[in-house]
Formats: C-alpha cells, sequence, structure tokens
C-alpha cells in the first residue's frame, strides 16, 4: 500500500497518552455504538480522548502477554471473560496496552507508514496468524504403504523362498559343481521388481501429497478488511497481527479471537466450537453482552470491529487444531492423498476390483494346482524321484508365477488412476480460476445436467455503473451528465443523496498494487453508488467524517435493502425536536422501497404525499430502467424520534405475502415505514463478453442454464434473453410467485422454468431439491451466507471468490476466483475429462489383465516344462506398464471441446459400456492368438534355430517385446472410447503426459529387452526383430478400427450402449413440457408498469433508442383458479 497525500498531511497521532482511564458506551466518529475511552486530566475530569495509544514500550515489549491474552478468551467457557476484561479496566485499556487505536487502528513510526520494526515485534511477541503445518507423511511411510499389499508381501515371501533354494542348489544341490553360480538371481530380480512397483507408486502418492498441500494453501488464504493508520484497507489474513483492528460482516468466518470494540446488532454461530446453536449476540460489557469474538465462529447477523488479542496457534481456532492433531496423529496430513472419504467414481470402482480379484484368484489357484499336479505326476513317473530341494524349488516357481497373475489380474491402478485424475484436474483447474475444496466434486460436475446461476457479477461483469436516474424528479440518462444533474438539485437533496450514499453503505477506497491505483472495494452496487458521489463532486469522506451514526441495519436479502440512521443532533444546524432527532436513510430493491413510501421529494426539494398518479410516475421509470437491463435501486429517507429508533433497533427481518390482494411484491416490512421516496438509480452492469457462447456450450451439453437473481422481473428477463437463457417454451416468475406454489405445482413448472427474479435464498434451496427429485445433477452458484443450504445442498456447489462471503465459501464445493460463468464452463469440461479419463484407463487395464492372464495361464499348462512365456519380472514389469504408467499417461490429457458435444452421463450409468467391453474382449483375444502364434510358428517367422537355447531364448523376448508393444499401441486405441471417434491421433501432439509415458516406455523396454539378461529373462534383438516385434504390436490400431466398425448388438447382449437413454440425459425441451399449473391474470400494479413501458416505445416519448428495448416476452392470461396461487408476480413465456 502507498501512503497517499492525505495520510501525509493527517495530523501526527499522540503517542504519550496517560493510561488512567476509564470506559463508557457511546458514539464514535465511525458511527457504530461502541466503546469511547474517558482519560482522567488530573483534576478528576474526564475527557475525551478517540486516539486510544500509550506510551510507547522500547524494545517491542506491550502492556499486556499472550498467555493473558489467552486467559482472556478462555474465560469464555467459564463466564469470566467480562470480570478479566473489567479488572483491565475496558477495551480502551486493552487498546493501550496493545499499543493501538480501536478507532485508527496500528499505528507504525509516523515518518514512514511502511516501517515493519512494530509488525516483528508483534510476532515476536504474540505469533503469526499461520497454524504450524501438520507433519506431512513422509516418503519413508509412503512406500511403507505402497508395500503394504498382500499380493505384493506373497510375492515377496515366495521371492525370497526362491532366493534361498536358489542359494543352496547353487553351493550344496544339483547345481554345486557348476562355475557360474546365478540361482539367485530369479529371487534377487523378483524383488528388485516388487521393490521399483512400490517405489514408482511411492513417488507418485508424494507427488500428489504436495499437490494437496499447495491447494490447501491457496484454499486457506484470504483478503481481510482492517483499520491501519486510522484507513480501512484489505490485507491477507495471514498479515492480520494482535492489536488490528479488524472489521466483520455478516457472513465473514472470523479468522483470529478478538475482542469487540463498536458494531451494530452483531451476532455470531459458535456452533462449531462450543455446541451451542443459538447465535450469540455481541457487544460490550456495559451492555452485559458477550464482548469475546472466537476463531473459526462466523458473523451471521450485524457488522462492527473487534481488536484483535490472539492469532495463529494461540486463537481458540489454533488451540482446538493443535488438539485434534496431538489425537489422531494419523490424519496429521489434512485431507490428502491417502485421507478422506472416497468418491462416487472410486467406489464404483471398488465394486469392480473386488469382482476381478476374484476372477485373478481363481485363475492362480486353477493354475498352481494344475501345474502342481503335472509337476508331481511327472515326477512320480521318472525313473528317479527327484531331490526335495528340486521340489521345494519347481514348486516355489510355480507359486510364484501363480502370485504373479494374481499381481497382474487385481487392477489395483484404478483408484490410483482416480486420484491422479483428480488431483492433475484440481491443480490444472486453478489456471482456469476454479479452486476446488472437495475433489469429488470434480468428478460430480462431469455429469451436472442443471446448471442454477446468480446474474450480478456470474452472467455479467460485475462492472456497475450508475447510467441513468431520476432524483427529486430531475433526470439523467448518461454518466456524462450526473455532474451538472447534480448542482441542479435542491441544496437539500444534495445533502440527503450526499449522506444516503455516503452513510449507508460498507465500500470504501483503498490502493490496489497489482492495478497500481486507488479503487472502490466492497459491494459492487455500493462502489457503483459512491463513484456516482465522487463524479457529482461529493467528498463522501468528509461526510463519513462528520456525521454520526446511530444504528446500521446491513443488507438483508430478505428484504432486500439496507438502513442506516443517523443523528441529527450532530450536524451543523441540525434540528434539536425530538420528533426528528435522527434520520434513517434506505436503499434497496426498488419497487419494494416504492411500496414502502407514502411522500415523495418533488423539484423542490418539498416533501409530498405519494398519491396514484406520482406512484404511477415513479413505476413507469423504473420499468424503462428495467427493460433496458438496468438494475434499479431506490433511495429513500425519513426523520424520526428517539422512541421509533427504539422500536427499529429491535426490527427483525419477516416478510409476510398478503393474501387479500393481488401485488406484484410481497409485502415486506422495512425496518423504517411510512419513508419519503427520494429517487430512484439505474445501475448498468453488461453480460460478459463470453457468456452468450458459454451459455450455448451448455446447452448444447445438454446443460439447462437457469438464471436466479434478486433482481426484478424485467431487468432479469432482458438479460435472461441476451444471454440466451430465456429459450422458446420457458418461463421466466418471480420468487414471491414461486413460494405460492403447492410442491405438486412446483415439481410440474420448474422443466420450463428458466428465470427466477426476485428470489430469496430459501427459493434456491427449494429448487436444488425440486430439480434433485428429478434425477438431477445440480450445480448451484451463491454469494451469500444465506446461500450457504443451498450450495451444500446441490450435488455441486459453486461460491464466488470475489464477492461471496466466507460462510458460502466454506459450503461450497469450488470457488469461482473470477465469480465468471465460462470458469463454470470450464469445471464441466474438466469434469466429463475426469470421468472419460477413468473410463479410458479402466478400457486399458482390463484388455492387459485378460489378455496377460490368459496368455500367461494357456502358456504354462501347454508347455512341456509348465512354465509361462513371460516370467515372473516380465509380468511385473507389464503390470508397471499398465498401473502407474498408464494411469498417469491417460488420466492426465486436458479437456477439449469435443467433451461439451456429448449428453451428460447419468450417476447410475454402467461404468463400461457395449463399445468399452467389445474393445476390452476382442483386443485380448487378438493378442492372445498373435502371442500362442508366435510361440507355435515365430520360430519359423523369424528364422531361430530352435534346437537350441539361443534360440528358444530369442523366441521368449519376441512375445515378451511383441506382447509390450500390443500394449503401447493399445493405448493409444483407448485414447478415445466413443463409437465415432476413430481418429486415436486427435489432438496427440498436445498430450505432452501420453507422449512422455510412452517414450519412456520404450526406452526402458529396450533397455530390458538389451540388457535385461537373465534377470529379466530376455537377450538381445536385432533390428530386423525388434522391426518385427514392433509392426506386430502396431496391428492393434487396426484392428482397434475395425472393432469400431462393428455393428452394434448391444441390446441382445443386455448391455449399455454409449448412445443408449441409459447412458446419457436427455433434456425435455421447454416447450415440450406439459404443465398443469393454473396461471392468472396479471395484477394491476404490472399492467401499469407494462401500459407506461409501451407508451414509451410506440409513442416514442423518448427518442433513446436503449429505452426502447425489448425482452421479447409476453404474458400469459389464464382463468383464475381457486387452487393457484393468487398472481403476486410477473410470469413471462418466451
Amino acid at each position: 500500500m502507498v501512503r497517499t497525500s492525505e495520510e501525509e498531511n493527517r495530523p501526527l497521532l499522540p503517542l504519550n497518552v496517560d493510561t488512567n482511564s476509564s470506559t463508557l458506551v457511546g458514539n464514535n466518529n465511525n458511527g457504530y455504538a461502541g466503546v469511547a475511552s474517558q482519560r482522567n486530566n488530573g483534576n478528576g475530569d474526564a475527557t475525551a480522548c478517540n486516539t486510544g495509544y500509550s506510551t510507547v514500550v522500547e524494545d517491542g515489549h506491550f502492556g499486556i502477554s499472550a498467555g493473558e491474552l489467552v486467559m482472556l478468551v478462555k474465560g469464555k467457557e467459564d463466564g469470566s471473560a467480562k470480570e478479566q476484561l473489567s479488572k483491565i479496566g475496558g477495551v480502551a485499556i486493552l487498546c493501550d496496552k496493545l499499543q493501538t487505536s480501536f478507532t485508527s487502528g496500528l499505528s507504525t513510526n509516523p515518518r514512514n507508514f511502511r516501517h515493519p520494526i512494530d509488525f516483528e515485534a508483534r510476532v515476536q511477541s504474540y505469533g503469526k496468524n499461520e497454524l504450524p503445518e501438520p507433519p506431512a507423511i513422509t516418503f519413508w511411510e509412503l512406500l511403507i504403504n505402497a508395500y503394504n499389499d498382500k499380493t505384493l508381501i506373497l510375492l515377496t515371501i515366495a521371492a525370497v523362498v526362491s532366493l534361498a533354494m536358489g542359494i543352496y542348489d547353487d553351493h550344496w544341490g544339483s547345481k554345486k559343481d557348476e562355475k557360474t553360480k546365478l540361482g539367485w538371481v530369479d529371487g534377487v530380480a523378483i524383488l528388485l521388481a516388487v521393490a521399483i512397483v512400490c517405489l514408482t507408486n511411492a513417488i507418485n502418492d508424494y507427488n500428489q501429497e504436495a499437490q494437496f498441500r499447495k491447494l490447501n494453501a491457496k484454499k486457506d488464504d484470504r483478503m481481510v478488511r482492517v483499520v491501519r493508520q486510522g484507513r480501512e484497507c484489505e490485507i491477507s489474513v495471514r498479515d492480520v497481527v494482535v492489536g488490528d483492528i479488524l472489521m466483520v460482516e455478516c457472513g465473514d468466518a472470523l479468522p483470529v479471537d478478538g475482542i469487540f470494540t463498536e458494531g451494530s446488532k452483531l451476532a455470531c454461530d459458535e456452533s462449531s466450537l462450543t455446541g451451542e446453536s443459538d447465535p450469540v449476540k455481541k457487544g460490550s460489557i456495559e451492555d452485559n453482552r458477550d464482548p469475546v469474538l472466537l476463531s473459526g465462529s462466523s458473523v451471521i447477523d450485524g457488522d462492527g470491529r473487534m481488536v484483535v488479542v490472539a492469532v495463529g496457534q494461540n486463537s481458540s481456532y489454533g488451540r482446538f487444531m493443535q488438539m485434534l492433531n496431538n489425537v489422531n496423529d494419523d490424519s496429521a496430513s489434512g485431507s490428502g492423498v491417502n485421507g478422506g472419504d472416497e468418491t462416487p467414481l472410486q467406489k464404483k470402482l471398488d465394486i469392480l476390483v473386488e469382482h476381478i480379484t476374484k476372477f485373478g484368484l481363481l485363475s492362480a489357484l486353477l493354475m498352481f494346482l494344475v501345474l502342481t499336479v503335472r509337476y508331481l505326476v511327472n515326477a512320480a513317473l521318472q525313473p528317479e524321484f527327484p531331490l526335495i530341494s528340486d521340489v521345494i524349488t519347481a514348486i516355489t516357481n510355480i507359486l510364484i508365477q501363480a502370485i504373479t497373475i494374481i499381481v497382474v489380474a487385481v487392477p489395483e491402478g484404478l483408484p490410483m488412476a482416480v486420484t491422479i485424475a483428480l488431483v492433475y484436474a484440481s491443480s490444472r483447474m486453478i489456471k482456469d480460476n476454479n479452486l476446488v475444496r472437495q475433489l469429488a466434486a470434480c468428478e460430480t460436475m462431469g455429469g451436472a445436467t442443471a446448471i442454477c446461476s446468480d446474474k450480478t457479477g456470474t452472467l455479467t461483469e460485475n462492472r456497475m455503473t450508475v447510467v441513468s436516474g431520476v432524483i427529486s424528479q430531475e433526470r439523467f440518462d448518461s454518466t456524462d451528465q450526473i455532474k451538472s444533474f447534480y448542482h441542479k438539485l435542491p441544496k437539500n437533496v444534495q445533502d440527503l443523496l450526499s449522506e444516503g450514499i455516503a452513510i449507508n453503505s460498507t465500500a470504501f477506497e483503498d490502493f490496489d498494487e497489482e492495478k497500481c491505483c486507488v479503487e472502490f472495494k466492497g459491494s459492487k452496487t455500493e462502489c457503483a453508488l459512491l463513484n456516482f458521489t465522487k463524479t457529482s463532486g461529493c467528498d463522501y469522506h468528509k461526510v463519513r467524517k462528520t456525521v454520526h451514526k446511530a444504528l446500521v441495519i446491513p443488507f438483508s436479502s430478505r428484504v432486500k435493502s439496507m438502513t442506516t440512521i443517523v443523528d441529527n443532533k450532530h450536524k451543523s444546524g441540525g434540528s434539536g425536536s425530538d420528533s426528528s432527532a435522527y434520520c434513517a436513510h434506505a436503499k434497496g430493491a426498488s419497487e419494494i422501497m416504492l411500496a414502502n413510501c407514502t411522500m415523495y421529494v418533488d423539484s423542490d426539494g418539498a416533501a409530498k404525499p405519494l398519491d396514484d398518479e406520482a406512484r404511477q410516475e415513479i413505476s413507469k421509470n423504473i420499468a424503462e430502467f428495467a427493460h433496458r437491463a438496468l438494475r434499479t435501486i431506490g433511495l429513500a429517507y425519513k426523520n424520526i424520534g428517539k422512541d421509533e429508533l427504539d422500536v427499529v433497533s429491535d426490527f427483525q427481518a419477516s416478510p409476510t405475502s398478503g393474501n387479500s390482494n393481488d401485488n406484484v411484491v410481497e409485502t415486506i416490512t422495512l425496518p423504517v415505514e411510512d419513508m419519503i421516496w427520494l429517487g430512484v438509480v439505474g445501475i448498468q452492469d453488461p453480460l460478459r463478453p463470453n457468456v452468450i457462447e458459454s451459455v450455448k456450450a451448455c446447452q448444447n451439453a445438454g446443460v439447462v442454464v437457469r438464471m436466479i437473481t434478486g433482481d426484478n422481473i424485467d431487468t432479469a428477463t432482458a438479460i435472461a434473453k441476451e444471454a440466451g437463457i430465456l429459450v422458446p417454451g420457458s418461463v421466466a416468475i418471480e420468487g414471491s410467485y414461486w413460494r405460492k406454489l403447492t410442491p405438486q405445482q412446483q415439481q410440474e413448472i420448474i422443466p420450463r422454468l428458466s428465470v427466477m427474479a426476485r428470489s430469496s435464498p430459501e427459493d434456491k434451496l427449494i429448487m436444488v431439491k425440486c430439480l434433485q427429485k428429478l434425477d438431477q445433477v445440480v450445480a448451484m452458484t451463491g454469494d451469500g451466507s444465506n446461500d450457504s443450504p443451498a450450495l451444500k445442498s446441490a450435488d455441486v456447489g459453486f461460491s464466488m471468490g470475489i464477492s461471496g462471503t466466507e460462510i458460502a465459501k466454506e459450503a461450497s464445493d469450488i470457488v469461482l476466483m473470477d465469480d465468471n460463468f465460462a470458469s463454470i464452463v470450464q469445471a464441466l469440461k474438466w469434469g466429463r475429462s475426469i470421468n472419460e479419463s477413468v473410463r479410458k484407463f479402466l478400457q486399458f487395464q482390463l484388455s492387459v489383465n485378460i489378455a496377460a492372464v490368459f496368455l500367461t495361464f494357456l502358456s504354462a499348462i501347454f508347455s512341456e516344462s509348465g512354465e509361462s512365456v513371460l516370467t515372473a519380472v516380465q509380468l511385473l514389469w507389464v503390470n508397471m506398464i499398465m498401473d502407474t504408467l498408464a494411469a498417469l499417461a491417460l488420466a492426465t490429457e486436458s479437456p477439449t471441446d469435443q467433451l461439451l458435444e456429448r449428453l451428460p452421463i447419468p450417476l447410475n450409468a454402467a461404468l463400461i459400456t457395449y463399445e468399452m467391453w467389445s474393445m476390452i474382449v476382442l483386443q485380448a483375444v487378438f493378442q492372445v492368438c498373435v502371442n500362442l502364434s508366435l510361440i507355435q510358428y515365430g520360430g519359423k517367422l523369424f528364422h531361430l534355430d530352435m534346437g537350441t537355447s539361443m534360440g528358444e531364448a530369442k523366441l521368449r523376448t519376441i512375445v515378451f517385446n511383441t506382447f509390450v508393444f500390443l500394449q503401447i499401441f493399445n493405448e493409444l486405441n483407448c485414447r478415445r472410447i466413443m463409437p465415432n471417434q476413430f481418429n486415436v491421433f486427435h489432438h496427440l501432439h498436445k498430450d505432452y503426459g501420453f507422449l512422455a509415458v510412452q517414450v519412456v516406455v520404450i526406452a526402458l523396454q529396450w533397455i530390458i529387452v538389451t540388457f535385461g539378461g537373465k534377470a529379466f529373462g530376455t537377450v538381445p534383438l536385432d533390428a530386423e526383430e525388434w522391426a518385427g516385434t514392433i509392426f506386430i504390436g502396431s496391428l492393434a490400431l487396426p484392428v482397434g478400427f475395425m472393432i469400431r466398425c462393428l455393428p452394434n448388438i448391444s441390446k441382445l447382449l443386455c448391455l449399455e450402449s454409449s448412445t443408449s437413454p441409459e447412458q446419457q440425459y436427455v433434456p425435455i425441451p421447454p416447450d415440450q413440457v406439459v404443465t398443469t399449473v393454473p396461471l392468472t391474470h396479471r395484477d394491476k400494479v404490472v399492467r401499469r408498469w407494462r401500459k407506461a413501458y409501451l407508451a414509451i416505445r410506440f409513442a416514442n416519448i423518448r427518442k433513446d433508442p436503449s429505452a426502447r428495448a425489448t425482452t421479447g416476452s409476453r404474458s400469459i392470461k389464464r382463468k383464475n383458479s381457486s387452487k393457484a396461487p393468487s398472481r403476486s408476480s410477473t410470469f413471462f413465456e418466451d
């Protein structure tokens, strides 16, 4: 942050203030009911002091220790916190001891705002706001976990037995007279192969663990608002130190412990820490309220400030996490690779793995019994029975082959492929502005059938500008007219307008270091209004300093307004009358504000009764702005007395629906009734450039996009039609109408529903549940705290990274870091890519499994020696190819636009389709036939001397090399699994992971064949033999092409085809949905708005082309029905 000229000219704050003081409850210049300090001037008189600074203590020592502060916070548990705070002397003395000010915040060296010494001293004394990272799983632990597999342990035991018997034979058995002792080679080779498999898996898990830790670090970092040097600013939550004045508001998750200094109607949810489900109201000890705000709790109402007293591991949340880590050391790595619940796809794969494992165990047992019985029979038929050591060696070798079949048959790489795909996708999705909080959400998003999106900031740019307005019957229609328009207003209207906008707002200006400029921070609507006042020439900083707030009722999605009451007595020339001691300023949804007004301000600045004619004129302006796709904000005020202030202080947002008449909106009671209408402004928020294309892409992908917004029906309809969301046959309704429908009527209308205006968080939750009852996979966006239930209930919850509250982020699965709808489309592509990657790997691994098991079994059964053509070490190498390396190759392909050209796959769809089974089975049959043919005719084909050991060794090597290259080219086949995807080389040059893995596999295969020797059972091949084996292996490609050309007989085999209804969700077009929901005629207010708009459009009263924009929608008129809800909202059908 750069210090501005305003800061340079600010008087230096006094640092030599006596600490002899007391506290009282009052109003400071920030306008909250908070704590003000009184100083004793030595004569017994108390004088007000707003600095809160005490004498600077040398060497970084403060007037209170970290332990005392921790005990102060812990005092909340036994109820002694208030007593301890009173003994300290109250909040003012606490701030003195911490060398901070509850009004101006921390101040460093007055000559250098960025001086770091003070902050270093605070970190040394009170710690940093970072929790010590839980101990990561070491590589050695991951290596042990990788080895902790029953089949690998059995293989190790068998290898040790083989090694022992080989050494025995070399020195004391049948081979003791041979000069070259090679009996140990088989056992050592198997042990090395097991070690390499474990090492590869451990390295892979270690890399995934590192990715998880990076994601968690990214997820935990966020910006918070503090007061430093008398100015509000945003800093990283990690930079918060003890003594900071932290600003909190509804929706914030508290990152540190603090003591309440000032605020309005502040209440916290501490259920996650204390188990108490009721909200806890916060306030000063003088108000007999709880002053302690705990880290880990969330603000559910109001706003305010607190002085930070404990950070990091000294905070309540930090101590809790330390205790949790100490109790459960096994979960110290957080949500790492080996922790957490399995995803739905992993659970499906676990069932498949269980069935395949049974098949492998049966094959291995059958092979062991057949080969053992045959060996024993042949041994008994010999003239002399072999030595016991030879029998043990032979049976051990048979056991090794059987165990190796189990190792190859068990697809332990399937769950690993899912993990690799999820971790890879989540790490890459950050570049697409998707911060994944729950890994399962990546996978679930691939099957999404409905996306319910907010409008502001998601579909639009959230770059709001006031472009039109009617204030005190004066009008402007462009930003260039704002300054001249403002000066035309009467003086009292200017004061009311500037005061209402400046005070009734939480937005502020701050220096953006990335953009190197000062810009507004906070609610984009409030930023637009503040910029409007700034453009008009008003200094909102000056207004905020001179006006004292008496009460703040923050914005509520329930009443869709915000109200701030200021003290008129502190104004220059303010009224001293008790009936007008305070002025209430309100802003919010224009029609709701208008419905609660009984008077309006005319062009002379005088308040007059709001008769039907004036109300109709205002309604006309609102309708015109709305049909220009502008967000309409109504501004109102009212002078009130002390008695009415007390009534407003107890206000609770509780909208009620009128049932005696048909109003356009719900009868919503605002904090202050019978207000005076000041005017309405229209705020422009254009669509994001790529929204239309993104919505179209979703619709082509079979995903229905719905818009849920708090704007009125006309604005919402105009935006939805422009974005392509309001399609022929679809409807747009208001939340008040939706809530009056019966559950059955809601279920009937929801297939046609595309837009919901004036919605509440409860509407979102109801919509999610209705869609899920229709077996749809729902993605929901939300930014407010009240959106949390809907985000949690949705299959995938998206929170807003810029405008979203911390509670919403905690409830979501994915955080949109740029609040952009296009990022949701990217998440959809990644989700489908994960599902497709796992299916690719599944198809490849099962084909290798079947081919390897049958080739090993058949070659061993029909071999005279009873040995498989593939040795145990060779099979372990094949297992590594099809497990770890194939997972890396097939699970790391980036998504393509082709993924959005197909319909969603239902969650209950079969994991393996008919096309996949065809490729798996026929490729396996082809590979087994090729290798068995090579065993039988390979000697003649490659002109080998089969009468020698070298010829037999070369043939076995050729078979092994051919089998490996069959897998390499079959892996190319598996890059595309849909029946109409014949080009398996598509985007291959961009699939760097796949190419890298293939290069590694081919290089290692050459090394194994050339230098493997006895360990791998190979001998070097010449160029012709290499060319021959590669050519035979490449035949897997044309075979795959022919398999794709086979006719579809899935119904005959009772299998699900990729194009069958079981494998794709087909949304019903809205114009084909039959609904029996009765719709009433439009109410009087809506008719007036529409009539006024049509008068503007057709009579051409105004020449502004944008004022003649139309949504192209028409109303539906139906006969009244007693079963239907009263017509309380606009209902549009495209």
